[in-house]
C-alpha cells in the first residue's frame, strides 16, 4: 500500500516532533523536500529540479537503473547472512582486490563507514598490542563512541581528548604550519608526526596506528603534499604501529586519476588497512575493511569470532558489483578527471576576479573553494560562505560548506556530473560574488 504524501509543512512539523533535533536538515531555514531523483538531479514535491553537488553517497548517480535492477533481482532470489556460502561475496571481494595493492587481500564487509573504522581500530590494536592512536587535527572518522574519540572535529565539542589519542597538524599547505612556499612541506608535516610519536614514547606509551582520511573533507577539502604518506608510514611502522587510510569519502575513483585517493601519494605506497563505505553501495548501506594477511591473522588468533549480521549479504554485494560495473562501463573516473579539471579551471577564473576566493583545490570531483575576507590574513569568510549556499539553493543548486570555520564550499557530486553542470554552478557563483562585491563597494 502506498504511503500518504504529506504537504511539506506537515512533513516538517512531524519531523520536528518525531526525529531527534540533532539530526539536522540541509537548508534548515527552509528545507527542501525531495521526493525523487535521477543521476545528479533532485526533484521536490512540485517537480522543481535541483542540481546536486554534494551527494557523494549516490556515487554513480541517484537511482541508477543498473544498480536498482541488480538489487531487485537479488532480493527476489535470496538474501541471507554470510554464514551461508554464496558466490556474491567472493566475486565482490575479488573485484575489489583487483583495484588495490596485492598486499591488501583480506576483506571484512560491514554496513557503514563508522563500522568499518571501528573494526580497523580493533584490527590495529589486536595486531600491534598497543592502544594509542595518532590522528590529524579536524579529522572525522565516524559517529560511534570509539570514533568520536579519534575525531577532533567531534571530541573538541564534547568530552575532550583522551590520553591515548594524539593529534598532529593537518598538512594544509594553504593556511597550515607549512605552506606552498615551503621547500618540502611533505617532509615538514611528516616530521610533526615523528615528533609526536617521540613524545608518546617519552610518556611510556606505544602507538597502535596512524588514522588518516586520504583526503580530509570535514577538515576543508584538503589535498596533501605528495610524499607525505610514505614518510609518515615509515615513522609509524618504525614505532610498531600501522597506517590506516580512511577512504570512506574518497574511494571508488572520485579523484579520477586513481581508484583510491591514497594512490595520489605514490604508486608504490600501500597502507596497512583501508576502510571504505559511502560510495560503494550508491546509497545502500555497504562498507568494508581490507587489510593484510598478517594483520587479519592476528585478529583471527584472538579466538573470538567476528560476525556481522548484514555485512556482505548477497543483496549488498550484488549492488556493490553493479556499482563497479557502472564505474567501468560509463568511464566515470575519466569523467571525474575531465569535468573536475573543467570545474577547477572555471573556479580559478572566478578566483582571478574575486579576492574573496582565497584558494581553489581538489582532485577529480573532490573540489573545494576557500572563501576569505583577506588573502594575506586568511580571515575566514564564514558568513559569506553561508550566504552563498543559501543563494545557490534559491537558484536550485545544492551546495554545502566544510572546514574548521565553515568557509570552504565543497563539491562532491555524483560522478555523472557534467561539463554543463560545472558551467551552471560556476555561472551562478559568479553572479552571487559580483552582487556581493557591488554591495560591499556601495557600503564603503
Amino acid at each position: 500500500m502506498a504511503l500518504e504524501m504529506f504537504e511539506k509543512e506537515r512533513t516538517l512539523k512531524m519531523r520536528k516532533k518525531l526525529i531527534g533535533h540533532s539530526c539536522r536538515l540541509f537548508f534548515s531555514h527552509d528545507p527542501v523536500k525531495i521526493v525523487r531523483a535521477r543521476g545528479q538531479y533532485l526533484y521536490d514535491e512540485n517537480g522543481t529540479q535541483y542540481l546536486d553537488c554534494i551527494s557523494n553517497v549516490q556515487h554513480v548517480g541517484h537511482c541508477h537503473p543498473a544498480v536498482t535492477q541488480a538489487a531487485v533481482a537479488q532480493m527476489e532470489l535470496l538474501n541471507a547472512n554470510t554464514r551461508f556460502l554464496h558466490d556474491n561475496i567472493v566475486h565482490y571481494a575479488d573485484r575489489l582486490a583487483a583495484t588495490l595493492p596485492k598486499k591488501l587481500c583480506v576483506f571484512y564487509f560491514v554496513n557503514s563507514g563508522s563500522e568499518a573504522n571501528d573494526l580497523a581500530l580493533r584490527l590495529a590494536r589486536q595486531y600491534t598490542r598497543n592502544e594509542d592512536v595518532v590522528v590529524l587535527d579536524h579529522a572525522y572518522h565516524g559517529h560511534l563512541t570509539s570514533l568520536i574519540d579519534i575525531s577532533p572535529y567531534k571530541f573538541r565539542k564534547l568530552e575532550g581528548q583522551k590520553e591515548w589519542v594524539h593529534v598532529a597538524p593537518i598538512p594544509d599547505t594553504y593556511r597550515g604550519l607549512y605552506r606552498q612556499d615551503h621547500p618540502d612541506p611533505a617532509q615538514a608535516y611528516a616530521d610533526t608526526v615523528k615528533n609526536l610519536i617521540d613524545e608518546v614514547h617519552g610518556k611510556g606509551r606505544k602507538i597502535s596506528s596512524f588514522f588518516v582520511e586520504s583526503l580530509p573533507s570535514v577538515g576543508g577539502q584538503i589535498i596533501f603534499p605528495p610524499g607525505y604518506f610514505p614518510k609518515v608510514a615509515e615513522y609509524v611502522r618504525a614505532a610498531g604501529g600501522v597506517f590506516v587510510a580512511d577512504e570512506v569519502q574518497t574511494g571508488f575513483g572520485r579523484v579520477g586519476s586513481h581508484f583510491w585517493a591514497f594512490q595520489l601519494q605514490g604508486e608504490d605506497f600501500c597502507p596497512d588497512i583501508v576502510t571504505m563505505g559511502k560510495p560503494m553501495g550508491n546509497g545502500h548501506p555497504l562498507a568494508c575493511v581490507v587489510t593484510t594477511e598478517e594483520i587479519a591473522g592476528a585478529f583471527t588468533a584472538n579466538g573470538v569470532e567476528y560476525f556481522n549480521t548484514f555485512g556482505g549479504n548477497p543483496v549488498s554485494c550484488a549492488i556493490g558489483l553493479a556499482v563497479l560495473d557502472v564505474i567501468e562501463k560509463e568511464d566515470l573516473r575519466g569523467n571525474a578527471v575531465s569535468v573536475g579539471n573543467h570545474l577547477k579551471e572555471l573556479l580559478k577564473q572566478l578566483q582571478a576576479k574575486y579576492s574573496i576566493i582565497g584558494d581553489v583545490r581538489g582532485a577529480g570531483l573532490f573540489v573545494g573553494i576557500e572563501l576569505v575576507k583577506d588573502r594575506v590574513a586568511l580571515t575566514p569568510a564564514t558568513e559569506e560562505a553561508a550566504l552563498l549556499i543559501r543563494r545557490m539553493k534559491e537558484k536550485h543548486i545544492c551546495l554545502s560548506t566544510d572546514g574548521p570555520w565553515e568557509n570552504v564550499v565543497k563539491f562532491k557530486p555524483p560522478m555523472c556530473f557534467s561539463m554543463e553542470d560545472a558551467e551552471r554552478v560556476t555561472k551562478q557563483i559568479d553572479h552571487f560574488l559580483r552582487e556581493l562585491e557591488d554591495t560591499s563597494q556601495q557600503k564603503q
